[in-house]
């Protein structure tokens, strides 16, 4: 039986993949720092990162999908926060029934944040 799911995403440099995602509010999880693999949580949610020091950024297509259960306060937060929100993905509500944001971290992976409208 599947019981979760951490999405391993590419990064070019750790240091400022870390510094976007606790500037996201994420943490550091687990006790062991290796070299070339970053293991972040924020919540229930967990993502990895794997070293990938000759991506090409606008060449990346990684994307994650993180369902939330308070999206108003998660955008308002991001944008008190100065965090840059994608062009094409300010807060609405999508005709899939779900109201959601985009953003994209330095190495242009996805992130859509999501919650059913109501």
């Amino acid at each position: 039986m599947l019981t979760n799911v951490h999405p391993k995403l590419p990064m070019r440099n750790k240091a400022i993949t870390k510094a976007y995602y606790l500037s996201l509010g994420f943490q550091l999880f687990g006790n062991a720092d290796f070299e070339e693999y970053l293991m972040l949580q924020k919540d229930n949610v967990q993502l990895h990162f794997f070293e990938f020091k000759s991506l090409v950024p606008e060449d990346n297509y990684g994307q994650v999908y993180i369902r939330t259960d308070n999206i108003e306060a998660l955008y308002n937060t991001m944008v008190e926060n100065n965090l840059a929100i994608h062009p094409n993905g300010s807060l609405q509500v999508k005709p899939w029934g779900q109201k959601e944001f985009s953003m994209l971290d330095p190495d242009n992976n996805l992130l859509t944040f999501g919650q059913p409208v109501a």
